[in-house]
């Protein structure tokens, strides 16, 4: 799981970008200390989900689209992780959705 993380990351950063190369499962066995079948685990959960492909006889790239796919993932897990959650809080403390919005643009202007 890390080691998708990880690439996701890199792609979601702009390190990796669609239709370039990715490290092999032993680079990232090597890199990251792990069994290479550690890191093929990783690598094979993007595959499934269409992040990465095989190019046989070359190695693993990424997928065209992997880019959107990935944010729209993680935006759906931010909204389930943070969104639902501070709604629920919210509404436990009797905290108006006026006022969480309010706390939200008071919040953005501290950056």
């Amino acid at each position: 799981m890390q080691i998708a993380e990880r690439i996701e990351d890199d792609i979601i950063a702009g390190r990796l970008t669609e239709e370039s190369p990715v490290p092999s499962k032993n680079q990232f066995a090597s890199f990251y200390q792990i069994n290479p079948a550690t890191a093929a685990k990783g690598v094979t959960l993007l595959v499934e989900r269409g992040i990465l492909y095989k190019k046989r006889g070359i190695g693993m790239f990424v997928a065209t689209g992997a880019l959107d796919i990935l944010i729209e993932q993680r935006k759906e897990k931010f909204f389930e992780q943070y969104v639902i959650t501070l709604l629920r809080e919210a509404e436990k403390l009797g905290i108006t959705v006026a006022q969480l919005t309010e706390m939200l643009a008071r919040g953005a202007n501290q950056e």
